[in-house]
């Protein structure tokens, strides 16, 4: 697990905590004991923007660490055309071209992902910014006005526009959309670059 790790819960509109998952699984317990007819407490990883199912209790008890786990996404893949997970497949010419390098295949291929990884860094952190908080606001704030036009604005990179279009969110809300979306914007988030 990564250490970073960092998880937000609501309970209703309102931010109970953010925190690491253990942190998090004891205020979920007790906000859960304390307001048992009341809303539900919904937890979101801050990196990917996904509901977690966190198991409170047995979190509580050890730690928390192997508790916390993204939702299913519902999508069963595709086992039926033989894909195996971490497989590349690759043409000939391709696998020609990897053998006579220096190093062989494998070498080949790690220096080509870390060259690729370092060169668009900005760019793929600006990608799961944008990613996260566009699930944190499809799950909390789909039904509030102006969301459909705040995630056009979100993609578009238009922070001004983003900023603009969620005022009117339940402020714990909108606060934690705008701190998800806010490396995506390559300018102030306040500032909109286009007209």
């Amino acid at each position: 697990m990564d250490a970073h790790r960092t998880l937000t819960a609501f309970i209703g509109d309102l931010l109970l905590m953010r925190g690491d998952p253990l942190e998090v699984a004891r205020a979920a317990r007790s906000a859960a004991d304390t307001h048992a007819d009341g809303p539900l407490v919904l937890i979101f990883d801050d990196a990917s923007g996904r509901q977690v199912d966190l198991d409170v209790g047995a979190a509580a008890a050890d730690g928390g660490a192997s508790h916390a786990r993204p939702r299913p996404s519902g999508r069963p893949g595709r086992p039926k055309l033989g894909v195996v997970s971490r497989e590349v497949t690759l043409l000939p010419r391709h696998w020609s071209w990897l053998g006579a390098q220096p190093g062989g295949a494998s070498v080949t291929l790690r220096r080509l992902v870390d060259a690729a990884r370092s060169s668009s860094a900005g760019i793929e952190a600006a990608r799961q910014a944008r990613e996260a908080a566009d699930r944190f606001m499809l799950a909390m704030l789909g039904n509030q006005p102006g969301y459909e036009e705040a995630a056009r604005a979100l993609y578009r990179g238009e922070g001004g526009r983003f900023a603009a279009l969620t005022d009117g969110w339940p402020a714990d809300l909108r606060d934690h959309a705008r701190r998800l979306a806010a490396p995506s914007f390559s300018t102030d988030p306040n500032e909109d670059e286009r007209p």
